[in-house]
């Protein structure tokens, strides 16, 4: 019944084909950019929900600069984390040389050989005594944890050799594939050895745009002065109150420094990833605007076709068709329209597509969302046509 209803639809579009062309390209644009949107904000949404490693919800950060000629900062520093560790609530408290998440931190290139051949491996990497790994909540797969005693002095120059290096399990089968990483040597970028006596599991350093982000290491080292930046971890629940304590006894205890902020990590990742944030929800808006105006446009050919052809409905209701006639012949031409753009739409969707993963380096679209986004479209100008329908089975013989 219904293929028998497309030829004289066909024929009606034909003879009023600037409104129906006009919807139709409306879809197809709304497709393209509807599937697009779609995946781009389904890779920004993975990228922010990516692990971190960290106990990054119960981790705070504390930095302070002395500004005092007569400033002793190692004196300082030690008192400042006896008194973190011995709080009631709190797991552990580490001088750290940079922030994870942050979009600051440092790095250095690893070789195989002390000749510094080849491309080497790039390290973000991090200055913590024996207590960060617990500050961080990272969790060690692999080897050990350094001790108190090959904790290196502060070194303002860096000239100090660093002899030993904690990595993530990333860096670990960068450097060695799938051998033990544990008691490897590799070289830094002046040819001296570092062994490898621990890997950790996974943590994130501090590019959260760079792609080697989980390429991390740990160096048992002092971060000098006169700036220190606490790494703090609490017991769950307790952070807020805690950095309450510490911005208050840190900011007393010491008149000749200046503590500069008491934040939380998470406010470093929310900052790292606001722009993906933000695009996300400026594609959603903006997906959902364009559906709403797609919308509207086939409702509203749906209403001007029912008004322009009132006399046609009240003479085939009067030669026998039913209501359910009429209903089905605006339903099937909306159909017909929103098929034909939803065709170039595909067509649309796909070279925007490739062209978004050549100049962007994301993934080729997934075909997944695109039939999607064709089911959608079809749904979407199904029910705008429905009420202009409805109405037009309405009309008297």
């Amino acid at each position: 019944m219904i293929t028998q209803d497309i030829r004289p639809i066909l024929s009606a579009l034909l003879r009023n084909r600037t409104g129906a062309v006009l919807v139709a390209m409306q879809v197809a644009i709304a497709l393209a950019v509807l599937v697009n949107a779609v995946y781009v904000v389904k890779q920004r949404v993975d990228k922010i929900g990516r692990p971190t490693g960290m106990d990054i919800e119960n981790i705070f950060m504390v930095s302070s600069t002395g500004f005092a000629v007569d400033y002793d900062n190692a004196a300082t520093t030690a008192a400042d984390l006896a008194w973190l560790r011995g709080l009631p609530g709190v797991r552990a408290a580490t001088l750290s040389s940079s922030l994870p998440l942050s979009g600051g931190g440092s790095s250095n290139t690893l070789y195989q050989t002390p000749e510094v051949k080849g491309d080497g491996t790039p390290m973000n990497y991090f200055d913590f005594d024996e207590y960060g790994i617990e500050a961080l909540g990272v969790r060690l797969v692999a080897g050990r944890n350094f001790r108190a005693d090959e904790i290196l002095p502060e070194d303002p120059t860096y000239s100090q050799p660093v002899p030993s290096l904690i990595v993530t399990r990333a860096l670990a089968r960068a450097l060695f594939g799938t051998e033990d990483a544990v008691g490897k040597v590799t070289y830094d970028g002046l040819g001296r050895p570092v062994t490898v006596i621990g890997v950790i599991e996974h943590m994130q350093g501090s590019w959260v745009d760079w792609d080697k982000l989980d390429y991390v290491g740990l160096l048992p080292r002092r971060a000098f002065g006169p700036r220190a930046l606490y790494l703090v971890r609490t017991l769950p629940g307790q952070r807020d109150a805690i950095m309450k304590l510490a911005e208050a006894q840190l900011s007393a205890s010491e008149p000749r420094r200046m503590v500069q902020y008491v934040r939380p990590l998470e406010y470093y990742r929310d900052r790292s990833y606001q722009a993906d944030r933000n695009m996300a929800i400026f594609l959603v808006s903006v997906t959902a605007l364009l559906g709403c105006v797609t919308a509207l446009g086939i409702f509203a050919l749906a209403t001007f076709n029912v008004n322009v052809r009132t006399r046609q409905i009240g003479t085939r209701r009067a030669v026998g068709a039913r209501k359910a006639d009429i209903v089905r012949y605006f339903m099937v031409e909306n159909w017909l329209v929103t098929t034909a753009g939803v065709v170039l739409g595909a067509a649309l969707a796909l070279g925007v597509g490739f062209a978004l993963s050549r100049a962007y380096q994301l993934p080729r679209l997934d075909l997944y969302y695109l039939v999607g986004g064709v089911l959608v479209l079809w749904a979407v100008g199904q029910v705008a046509a429905w009420q202009p329908s409805r109405r037009a089975a309405r009309v008297s013989p």
